[in-house]
């Protein structure tokens, strides 16, 4: 089969990010043509005019429609494109210059419908911003499964950078109302279906993440939220692994506590813990300040994240609420 490339990028209010984005089209070293659909999400701030300036080094079509949420936007896109392979990114990436041969290279060798790459902090990025990459990422905090070459067969790809051909998008149906969590709700349904996901490890997006503590905490607090949810609808998903940021919490609570007792053997744990996530936070971005970040970006992601899913899995499992009922903002309404 002959690929066709269609990148679907949803936006929302965010015209400087799609500029960056845009201009890392421009840069790509390949010589496979592909088109870009831009989805506007019900912008205030729309980023029409900033796509009229790229019309004529790039093949791009644009549309604008009512707010539904990043999935809805998506599926959007993938309805009219006109590529029989879809890759969708967010509008805060930005790509390296390689980034189509080697996503064009990895299918050539070892087609599949749906794929995967990691996230990386590029050099312009803030320390804020580093920091934060590095805790979304790194094998200390999240078992590397964003991008860890040990999954890659059982890698749920990311909508930040991931790929899906026409065939199993119209299959699925797309993605689903839920966000976040839609994009490893629909890896699991095209499990269920037959499809293959993989990891293509060198197909790598720089993931801007413009955003503040306060805005970190939100989001690792919703994919808290988001998983039980999934692991209701899909049972056979379950893993015990995506207790521990839970767990880490309450243990660190407890060993606190413990000192009253003048237990410090469980403090001492912790302190381990983040010593050996500061050196190894200093080795991968080489920077102190970063690397003194990086550990407050852990703790707000295993406190945010640990929180979210105590508090889902107590309303769905114990007390048997509905998540729609529960948590109404993680659902975006069916567009009419």
């Amino acid at each position: 089969m002959q690929l066709q490339f269609s990148f679907i990028i949803p936006v929302y209010n965010r015209p400087d990010e799609i500029q960056e984005l845009l201009q890392s089209f421009v840069e790509l070293k390949t010589a496979t043509k592909f088109e870009i659909v831009i989805v506007e999400d019900g912008s205030t701030i729309p980023s029409k005019e900033i796509v009229n300036t790229f019309s004529s080094k790039l093949n791009i079509s644009y549309f604008f429609k009512g707010n539904s949420g990043p999935g809805d936007s998506r599926n959007f896109g993938m309805q009219h494109a006109k590529g029989n392979y879809f890759i969708i990114l967010d509008s805060d990436c930005i790509l390296p210059k390689n980034y189509l041969f080697e996503v064009e290279k990895s299918l050539n060798e070892n087609y599949v419908d749906c794929f995967g790459g990691p996230d990386a902090a590029h050099h312009s990025f803030s320390n804020l911003q580093k920091a934060i990459n590095f805790s979304m990422t790194s094998v200390i905090t999240t078992g590397g499964i964003r991008g860890n070459k040990n999954s890659v067969d059982t890698f749920q790809p990311r909508s930040f950078n991931m790929g899906i051909s026409k065939e199993a998008f119209l299959a699925s149906g797309g993605f689903g109302r839920i966000h976040p969590g839609e994009d490893p709700d629909l890896s699991i349904r095209l499990w269920n279906l037959g499809y293959k996901t993989t990891l293509i490890p060198e197909a790598f997006v720089y993931h801007k993440r413009r955003m503040s503590w306060s805005k970190f905490y939100k989001q690792v607090h919703k994919f808290g939220l988001v998983r039980p949810i999934l692991n209701s609808w899909h049972p056979s998903t379950k893993k015990i692994t995506y207790w521990f940021p839970t767990l880490f919490c309450l243990g660190f609570v407890l060993s606190v506590l413990l000192l009253v007792f003048q237990i410090k053997c469980f403090v001492m744990l912790y302190a381990f813990y983040f010593v050996s996530a500061f050196f190894i936070a200093l080795f991968t971005t080489k920077s102190v300040v970063v690397s003194l970040l990086a550990l407050i970006a852990i703790v707000i992601q295993f406190f945010g994240y640990g929180y979210g899913f105590l508090k889902s899995t107590l309303a769905i499992n114990v007390f048997k609420k509905k998540p729609e009922m529960c948590f109404p903002n993680l659902f975006f309404k069916s567009p009419c």
